[in-house]
């Protein structure tokens, strides 16, 4: 176990930070607001839990959920348009906080690229710094499937990122930040996992997580001290 100063001192000495999206940067969770959209939310809500708690393979939940879904490019340029998805409160201001010290920061989701990048401009953040899954339409708009060769169309596809941004860019500490089973999963590689619970408290997660914070503030604090 590594104590918990050790664990601040790695976080204000990081080179890099990942952040996982859904119910962690956002407070929702990306697919779930699709199918809700789409009309089919219960279904999908189900299976998203099963997915998040680890009982589902992540690309079969992935393929299931999008199979009921079948959602064309409007209906995803429209729910980013008339329901923009909401910051979680404080992120705003710890990623910029971040930038300011010449941190790197990244968003690395099982979600999709269409909406992490509009959340991603939000935060200021490169879109070269988003990994999602891509979702695939047919010339007329219609869904035609998703990107499986995108490494986070995987179980264990957030530590893969993890991995090859090590190898990229030779960063030292590496920081995971996130809601649920996949992102803890992430470390390692990643150096530190701070497991978040402040949009929906994941069991598995705050039993397991050696630093679990339900606040970005407590962060922000740390890298003012």
């Amino acid at each position: 176990m590594v104590s918990h100063s050790e664990l601040r001192k790695l976080f204000c000495s990081a080179d890099a930070v990942c952040f996982d999206v859904d119910s962690t940067v956002i407070r929702e969770e990306g697919i779930d607001e699709l199918a809700k959209f789409c009309g089919v939310e219960d279904a999908v809500s189900e299976m998203t839990r099963r997915a998040m708690g680890g009982s589902v393979p992540f690309k079969a939940a992935l393929t299931e959920r999008l199979a009921l879904i079948q959602p064309s490019r409007e209906q995803v340029q429209r729910l980013i348009a008339e329901h923009p998805p909401h910051l979680t409160p404080g992120i705003r201001e710890l990623v910029s906080r971040l930038q300011e010290r010449n941190v790197q920061v990244f968003l690395i989701s099982g979600g999709f690229r269409s909406i992490v990048e509009h959340v991603a401009s939000k935060l200021n953040i490169p879109s070269t710094n988003v990994f999602a899954n891509r979702l695939k339409f047919y010339f007329n708009g219609e869904y035609a499937g998703f990107d499986e060769m995108q490494p986070t169309a995987e179980s264990g596809g957030k530590g893969k990122v993890i991995k090859l941004l090590k190898e990229k860019f030779h960063f030292k500490k590496i920081i995971m930040i996130g809601d649920g089973a996949t992102d803890m999963e992430a470390c390692p590689p990643a150096d530190v996992f701070i497991g978040f619970g402040g949009n929906v408290i994941r069991q598995q997660v705050k039993d397991n997580a050696e630093w679990y914070i339900t606040d970005f503030v407590e962060l922000l604090g740390e890298l003012e001290e």
